[in-house]
Formats: C-alpha cells, structure tokens, sequence
C-alpha cells in the first residue's frame, strides 16, 4: 500500500518536473533572434540565438523578432522641380539590427516596419524629386534612385534598421502631362517630315534647272553643229533611216514606205548647188552614199 502510494506521488512529481522544464524551455528558429521580458527587470539586453533557450517560467517573457531581409512597396505621389505630379513606387528590403533589438521592441515594437519606412520613404522621395525636372527624373533615372537610396539608408540607420536594397520599380506621370508628351513627339516627327519633304523639293528643282541647261545646251550645240556644218543632218536623216529599215525588216508583215518615210529623200537641189559651188561635189548627188561621203568630207573639213 506504502509502495503504490509512493509510486503515485513519484509519477505526479516527474509528470510536475516534465511539465515545469518544458515551460522552461523555447526555440528560436533560423533567421530569427529574441529577447526576454522580465517582469521584475523589464526588457533584457542580451540577445538569444537561433536554437533552444532557458527562461524562467511566469517571470520571463519571449519576444522573437525575424531578422531576414523583407521586401516592401511603397507607393508615393510628390512633385518635381517643374510641379508636376510623379508618382514613384520602391522596392525596399529591410531587416532590425540583431543588435539593437532591444532598442527596436522599447521604442517600435514588433511591426517597427509599419511604423517607419511609409514616413521615412515619402520624406526622402519628396526632398529628392522636388531637386529635379520631369524629364530628368526619366534621363536620370539611376542618379535619382542612387540618391534615393543613399539617404533612405542613413535615415533608417536612425531607427536601427538595416535596408539591404532600395531600387525604382515604377515612375508615371499625371495623364495630362503625358498627352502633352505625346503630342509634342508628334509635333517634333512632323517637323522632321517637313523639312525631308522640303530638302526633297529643293533637290528635285536643282535636279529639273540640271536638266533644263543640259538640254538647252545640247540643243545650242546641235543648231551649232547645223549652222557650221550642214551635212551633219544629212547623217543624222541617214542614221533615222537605218534605224526605220532594221526594225521594219524584223516584221513579219510586209511593208512598203515611200523615201520621204524613210527620210531617205535627201536629194536637195539648193544643198546640191551649195555644195557644187563650195566645190566639194563635182554634179548632184544621186545615192545616199554619194550624201554619205560629201558629209563625212565636210566633217573632216570642219
């Protein structure tokens, strides 16, 4: 009777002893780190690692903080230099200090994120914007995420958190000044377009005066050429002739022409007399070879 009634009182003190070690115990798991909360001493200072920890029952309390980098957008509409509405979006990534956790739980708490980075975002954002232009913020956009960054970081310092990355993710503008964009792009493109058209009309003109003087000096020296030497059109009617015979004589089709057709009639009574007193024939011509020679005489003659 002894025996079992000692074995009970045995069993309820391990089954008391189980129950207070586990009380006494608690784990911090990977990527976190913790403090206690005494009830006599307040917030403690030394900071509890990853793994199992002691604490005293009732008199502790664990407070357990997650130190891995958490990423965050944020949202803010400021103005630039010029006053126009520009509405950036950041990506933040941003972790406690492990060190300073206790700091961070006396004067933050466990949300220090909310808390903070909202504020110090749209601080930092509109002190940076309001420096430039519209257009600026676009051709340089990785100075102003540098500077961004830059002072986002040493203002986080301030509250013992560690902002691992900052970058841009998004950067709009309000719809009218973007129409206004759009529209002077339109305007410069039909510049540009008038002034090719231009510079295409002046080239046609010069290629047309080009052209025309050319012409107009072929035609000066052809009627020079007739002037001093008037068999050159006799060969010119004889070339036209030789020229009207071959395509003819490829017809299938029989075709008869008169000389004048042929331009062949090249017996002229007032050129023979010319010639016969300038002595270079000695009676009229009577074949296109006698025309033929006296032309080419002259030629040489000229």
């Amino acid at each position: 009777m002894a025996a079992a009634k000692l074995t009970g009182i045995g069993g309820a003190v391990f089954l008391g002893g189980a129950m207070l070690l586990r009380d006494c115990l608690y784990t911090v798991e990977g990527g976190h780190r913790s403090i206690l909360f005494s009830r006599l001493g307040g917030l403690q200072e030394k900071v509890y690692k990853e793994g199992l920890n002691f604490k005293v029952p009732w008199l502790h309390k664990p407070i357990i903080y997650d130190i891995r980098a958490t990423p965050r957008r944020i949202t803010s509409p400021t103005g630039s230099k010029d006053l126009q509405t520009v509405h950036i979006s950041l990506r933040v990534l941003s972790r406690p200090d492990p060190v300073k956790l206790t700091n961070i739980a006396r004067k933050l708490g466990l949300d220090f994120n909310d808390r903070v980075l909202p504020s110090i975002v749209n601080e930092i954002l509109k002190s940076v914007v309001a420096q430039f232009n519209a257009s600026q913020l676009i051709t340089q956009r990785q100075m102003v995420s540098n500077m961004v960054r830059d002072q986002l970081v040493e203002r986080a310092r301030d509250f013992d958190i560690i902002l691992e990355d900052v970058a841009i993710t998004d950067l709009s503008f309000s719809p009218q000044y973007t129409a206004a964009v759009e529209a002077k792009q339109i305007a410069q493109q039909e510049a540009q377009r008038a002034a090719i058209l231009v510079e295409r009309a002046v080239q046609e003109r010069q290629q047309k005066i080009v052209q025309a003087e050319g012409e107009a000096r072929a035609a000066t020296m052809l009627g020079e050429a007739i002037n001093n030497n008037p068999g050159f059109l006799k060969l010119r009617r004889i070339t036209a002739a030789k020229n009207i015979a071959a395509t003819m004589s490829k017809s299938q089709n029989k075709v008869y022409l008169s000389s004048d057709s042929l331009f062949l009639n090249i017996r002229d009574t007032e050129r023979d007399a010319s010639l016969f007193s300038a002595g270079l024939v000695d009676a009229p011509l009577e074949s296109v070879a006698e025309v033929a020679e006296v032309a080419q005489a002259e030629a040489e003659v000229a």
